[in-house]
C-alpha cells in the first residue's frame, strides 16, 4: 500500500471492480466494499473477482471488506450499487463529508427520484458527483480508453474529483448539468432492452439504426422537461453510452432485450442473472415519470409491455410502425 488515504468504492460488482482497477492502475490504494463475504475473499487472497469479472487479475493495492466502518477514513466513496438499491446500501455508511461519486444509472421506483437525490437524503452535507457514459466494465478493466461525464452541480468540486479519478486511459470530462447526466445513463438503459429486440427478433440494421435514433429523441424529450441541457444529452453520458449498449451483446439491457425478441420471457431472462439489467427495473419507473411530466415516449411504453408480458414482440412493433405519421 501507498499510505495514502484510499479513494472508497461501495459496490463489489463487475462495474465497481473496474473502477478499482482503474483508480489503481494509477497507482491509487482502493478500498473496496462488498457485502459478498467471498468476493472480499477473492480480491484480498487471489486478487481477482472470480464472480462478477473472472479473468481480470486485479491490482494488490486494491483491498476489499464487508465492513462500513472501514470506509470512513476514505477521501472520496464511488457509489456503484444497483440503483433501487442506493438508498439502502447508502444508509450502512455514517456520512464523514467526503464527497460522493455516483456510477449508478436509474430512477428510484415509487418516489420517481435520481441518483443525486437518492443520495442527498441518504448522506445529507455530502458533495455529490455523477459519473456516467459508455463504460463496459471489462474494457475498462482490461484498460482500454474510453471518456466519461463527471457532472456536479459546483464545477469547482468536480474538477479536483475529475483529476483524482483521472488515468492515461480514462478521461473525464467535467459538466454542471447532473440532471442531463442522469437521464442519459437511465433512459440508456431502456432503449437498449427495444434494440436487442430488434436484434434477437432479426428485424435488421436499419430498423436498430431506426430505434436508436428515435429512442435518442424519446431521451432529449425527457432531460429537457426535466431540466437538462440538449448538448449534454448528445454527449458521452447520453448518445455516447446509448450507442455503446444499443450495439453489443457486452450489454446486460441489450442481451435482455434479445431474449425478449427471440421468444423468451422476462421472467426467465431475469431469473438467470447473476448480474442486473437496470433497464428492466427502470423502464416502468420511467414509463410512469414520463406520464406524470407529460412527455411521450412510445418506445419506453413498448418495453415496458415486454416485460410485463402484456404485448408480444410482433404486437409491439406493429403498433410503433402503426403511428401516425408526422414531422421528425
Amino acid at each position: 500500500m501507498s499510505g495514502s488515504r484510499p479513494i472508497g468504492i461501495i459496490g463489489g460488482g463487475a462495474w465497481g471492480t473496474a473502477l478499482a482497477q482503474v483508480l489503481a492502475s494509477g497507482g491509487s490504494d482502493v478500498l473496496l466494499w462488498a457485502r459478498d463475504a467471498a468476493v472480499v475473499r477473492a480480491i484480498n487472497g487471489v486478487h481477482e473477482n472470480p464472480d462478477y469479472l473472472p479473468g481480470q487479475a486485479l491490482s494488490p493495492l486494491i483491498r476489499a471488506t464487508y465492513d462500513p466502518s472501514l470506509l470512513q477514513e476514505a477521501r472520496a466513496l464511488l457509489v456503484v450499487t444497483p440503483a433501487q438499491h442506493m438508498r439502502g446500501v447508502l444508509g450502512r455508511f455514517t456520512p464523514q463529508g467526503q464527497p460522493l461519486i455516483l456510477c449508478s444509472k436509474g430512477i428510484e421506483a415509487h418516489t420517481h427520484k435520481l441518483m443525486h437525490q437518492v443520495a442527498g437524503e441518504a448522506m445529507p452535507g455530502s458533495p455529490i458527483a455523477v459519473l456516467s457514459g459508455p463504460t463496459f466494465a471489462h474494457e475498462v478493466a482490461a484498460g482500454l480508453p474510453t471518456a466519461v461525464t463527471l457532472a456536479a452541480q459546483d464545477e469547482a468540486m468536480a474538477t479536483p474529483l475529475a483529476a483524482m479519478i483521472a488515468r492515461p486511459t480514462f478521461r473525464p470530462y467535467v459538466s454542471d448539468d447532473v440532471v442531463g447526466a442522469e437521464i442519459g445513463g437511465a433512459v440508456k438503459n431502456v432503449l437498449a432492452i427495444a434494440c436487442g429486440v430488434v436484434a434477437g427478433a432479426e428485424l435488421g440494421e436499419n430498423a436498430r439504426a431506426a430505434l436508436i435514433a428515435r429512442g435518442f429523441a424519446e431521451m432529449a424529450r425527457f432531460g429537457l422537461a426535466l431540466g437538462g441541457r440538449a448538448e449534454t444529452l448528445a454527449g458521452l453520458s447520453g448518445l455516447g453510452d446509448l450507442v455503446l449498449t444499443c450495439s453489443s451483446t457486452s450489454s446486460r439491457n441489450f442481451s435482455l432485450g434479445q431474449g425478449l425478441g427471440a421468444g423468451r420471457t422476462a421472467a426467465e431472462l431475469l431469473g438467470d442473472r447473476r448480474t442486473v439489467a437496470e433497464g428492466a427495473f427502470t423502464a416502468p419507473v420511467l414509463a410512469e415519470a414520463a406520464r406524470a411530466w407529460g412527455v411521450e415516449m412510445p418506445v419506453t411504453a413498448a418495453v415496458c409491455a415486454l416485460l410485463t408480458g402484456e404485448s408480444t414482440v410482433p404486437d409491439v412493433i406493429g403498433a410503433l410502425l402503426a403511428r401516425p405519421l408526422r414531422a421528425e
